[in-house]
């Protein structure tokens, strides 16, 4: 193993996800780009014959990787199959079943482990569905409440990020009617604490702004639609400028996207699941990616589903998927810079006045 080639490229997980479903497929399309290698040493958490099995499927790509059963000897060099089991498993493409479910778990628990200890730097998840993973050892609505409990934290943000846009959520996979019970002040300010941390920490925003969507039609119009917003929101928009952090709303959330604000903002706080991802897949145009904020490890995963209807039939687009992996590389990298600079401040700074230099000389030339 080259050391010098693990420091400087991190060695990231991918899940498999349901083995019924795209995941194998998106895994095989991304990983056939051989520049991959050079950013990050891929290791992929499921079983060889699953990955040969999806393989068969796409003639027009030919993947060579190594398996192994011991992450203290994968090559840095080419892809790399963890081994999460040993038996003989029956895959059945586009079809919801107890077995996809099971050992989309097994890779999931593998990866997350290896993530925990240190062994990978991150965690690239393809899509499982809610359903045919809940059991006894699976309790959880999707992978973030997963990855909080496993990670042992006090409070995760699903995180939806694209070049042109970062939203977060207050609420994630609740039920609609159940949604204005938890909008409340403690949690709309945990989640902007843990927002306005990860885009220092994950995306290197010194001073990031932050817009907080409202709960009801506009903005609740001063309590006639709803009092959420000035019984709740505003006083936690509040608390949160206290703490400081640049925080501004709350914004009725159709005109604010109809009218391009969110393009003033380096993050929106959403207060439900539609009412954030909707426009953020419309704008996001296919290359959304979803981040887990608040976790130690780094954990993305591309912004769609199983995709059942097509999975096994060559039809699957890796895009969504390859975005995570640059999202993915990309923050564990900001992380190690962040951390640098906390070591050694000076540099920071210094860095910052030759980049204000620039900018300065950039305007006088313009």
């Amino acid at each position: 193993m080259n050391t010098s080639i693990a420091e400087i490229r991190p060695v990231v997980g991918f899940t498999c996800g349901d083995i019924n479903g795209i995941g194998p497929e998106i895994i095989i399309k991304t990983l056939a780009d051989n520049r991959l290698l050079e950013i990050c040493t891929p290791v992929i958490f499921a079983n060889n014959k699953i990955i040969n099995f999806y393989r068969k499927s796409i003639p027009e790509i030919n993947l060579n990787c190594l398996v192994t059963k011991d992450l203290n000897k994968i090559n840095h060099r080419q892809i790399n199959i963890y081994n999460c089991w040993e038996e003989e498993v029956s895959v059945t493409p586009g079809v919801l079943n107890e077995t996809g479910g099971r050992y989309a778990i097994k890779s999931l628990v593998a990866a997350s482990q290896a993530l925990k200890d240190g062994k990978i730097q991150g965690v690239i998840t393809a899509p499982l569905h809610k359903k045919n993973v809940q059991s006894i050892e699976f309790e959880h609505t999707g992978h973030t409440p997963f990855l909080k409990q496993f990670f042992e934290t006090r409070d995760v943000l699903m995180l939806l990020t694209a070049q042109n846009l970062k939203v977060g959520l207050v609420t994630e996979h609740v039920a609609v009617k159940d949604i204005a019970q938890n909008i409340t002040r403690e949690n709309i300010i945990s989640k902007l604490q843990i927002l306005h941390a990860s885009l220092q920490k994950d995306f290197g925003i010194d001073k990031p702004k932050i817009a907080v969507l409202a709960l009801n039609p506009h903005a609740g119009d001063e309590g006639l639609i709803g009092k959420e917003e000035e019984d709740i929101i505003r006083p936690a928009i509040k608390d949160s400028k206290q703490h400081n952090m640049l925080v501004m709303g709350p914004f009725s959330a159709d005109a604010f996207f109809a009218r391009g604000q969110y393009e003033k903002f380096d993050a929106v706080l959403a207060m439900y699941h539609d009412q954030g991802l909707i426009p953020f897949k419309s704008l996001s145009i296919g290359e959304g990616v979803n981040f887990t904020a608040g976790i130690s490890g780094v954990r993305t995963s591309p912004d769609h589903g199983t995709a059942f209807d097509i999975a096994g039939k060559n039809k699957a687009d890796e895009s969504s998927f390859r975005a995570a992996v640059f999202t993915c590389v990309d923050i564990v990298n900001a992380r190690k810079t962040y951390e640098e600079n906390r070591k050694n401040p000076l540099k920071k700074v210094s860095a910052t006045i030759v980049a204000n230099a620039i900018d300065e000389k950039i305007v006088e030339e313009s």
